[in-house]
């Protein structure tokens, strides 16, 4: 199972989003967290990005922005960031993956469901490469136990 932390500026929209929509395409096989470079923890998921969320029976109504940490970071296996540039710690031995999307903030309706989409095509992408990696692991491992001379 792998750990991937989705990380923007304020994490009320992009980050959201691609930790709810990694969450539904994993369906429990790896983990999602989510967190902002300058969040302001007493905030809340933008008003669009919660509605086009809602579109596809994910409510993010509820969820608060969180402040990226190191300590955050470190349980990470994989840092995807969107926007966040040097805000970012950057924490040895963690793959790093950078998404280049709009900031949803302050856009029309169908510039976020846009944005939206795309996440999810990158997300489903992410779930089955880490799916395929995490096949391989097992079916190394198998092979490792099942090995002549092995009990």
């Amino acid at each position: 199972m792998a750990t991937v932390l989705f990380v923007c500026l304020h994490n009320a929209g992009r980050s959201q989003m691609s930790a709810a929509l990694f969450h539904r395409a994993a369906e429990g096989r790896h983990h999602a967290l989510s967190a902002g470079s300058i969040a302001e923890p007493g905030g809340r998921v933008h008003p669009p990005v919660v509605a086009v969320m809602r579109e596809l029976g994910i409510d993010l109504a509820d969820r608060r922005p969180q402040r990226l940490t190191t300590q955050l970071a470190e349980q990470a296996d994989i840092v995807v960031t969107m926007g966040c540039g040097d805000e970012c710690p950057y924490i040895p031995g963690k793959r790093y993956l950078d998404w280049e999307l709009d900031d949803p903030k302050g856009r029309p309706l169908d510039e976020v469901r846009a944005t939206r989409d795309d996440i999810a095509g990158r997300v489903e992408l992410l779930v089955a490469e880490l799916d395929g990696i995490a096949a391989g692991q097992a079916s190394q491992a198998e092979s490792s136990s099942s090995a002549p001379g092995r009990t």
